[in-house]
């Protein structure tokens, strides 16, 4: 009969399905477990002070420092860049208008999962900088001021954390071939946000690695857990491999389970 064939496809896709799954949660398990640890071993190292590590920092924050001094249009850009464009104020309030949607949309889980990531990881940053309470550099001639203390990067950590955010919500709305567009936009305004901080002598370059590394593992410690959510719910099957909720994109998404049957049944409905 012609649906015999269809039953043996059908456990071979779900088992391709299911193992990709399981690669993409455990990875996420495994670049929180590596970006906890890196972050462990920098802050140790700054607390203990350690020479080589003091002596980069203060060295980038020179070097920058004249550069600053020596081109104060390329400053004010800076400047600009890092209190506007890439502040943590706007980069929330982006994340907030982004959660709400998800709310409109009735992503349920989704919204949760934005919301948590962005709040934990502003918490978990003003923890660590309340617990070290690094100083910030303090050079002859500074070119901006930040109030607080230096110990993560707030703005590195932000940038992190709501460019992934962004990311993982967005990309399965967004066609394949414009993806790499969208990873590069969003790795060069973290780097970027990085190092705006460093040249306008406002944090140490050990601050901004601080607050990349702590964001990408309260990022990925939040993606596993949501991964994990989709396990239990039985929504771990897909062929979009970018992004955390396929079923926001109903052109990308795969019959979660079609059925016995000649054809396939319906493609899953609006993100639970």
């Amino acid at each position: 009969m012609p649906a015999r064939p269809v039953a043996p496809a059908l456990r071979r896709n779900r088992r391709d399905a299911d193992r990709r799954f399981g690669i993409r949660l455990f990875g996420s398990a495994a670049v929180a477990a590596v970006a906890a640890v890196l972050f462990g071993l920098l802050l140790v190292l700054v607390e203990s002070g350690w020479h080589p590590l003091r002596r980069l920092d203060a060295g980038a924050a020179r070097w920058l420092n004249r550069t600053a001094l020596d081109h104060p249009a390329w400053t004010g850009t800076l400047r600009f860049l890092s209190d506007v464009v890439w502040d943590p104020v706007t980069l929330r309030a982006a994340v907030a208008v982004l959660t709400l949607w998800l709310l409109h949309r009735r992503a349920w889980r989704l919204a949760a999962w934005s919301a948590v990531t962005a709040v934990a990881g502003g918490l978990t940053g003003l923890l660590v900088k309340v617990v070290v309470e690094r100083a910030r550099p303090a050079l002859p001639e500074p070119v901006a001021q930040a109030p607080g203390f230096s110990f993560p990067s707030g703005h590195a950590m932000t940038a992190t954390t709501s460019f992934a955010i962004l990311l993982l919500v967005l990309l399965p709305m967004v066609r394949r071939r414009l993806r790499p567009l969208f990873w590069a936009v969003a790795a060069v305004s973290v780097l970027g946000v990085g190092f705006t901080r460093i040249a306008l002598g406002v944090h140490w370059f050990s601050d901004v690695v601080g607050g990349w590394t702590l964001g990408l593992a309260v990022v990925a410690l939040t993606g596993w857990s949501f991964e994990a959510w989709r396990a239990d719910a039985g929504l771990g099957r897909s062929e979009v491999a970018e992004g955390l909720e396929p079923e926001l994109s109903g052109d990308d998404a795969e019959p979660e389970d079609p059925g016995p049957g000649p054809g396939p049944g319906p493609g899953p409905g609006p993100a639970r």
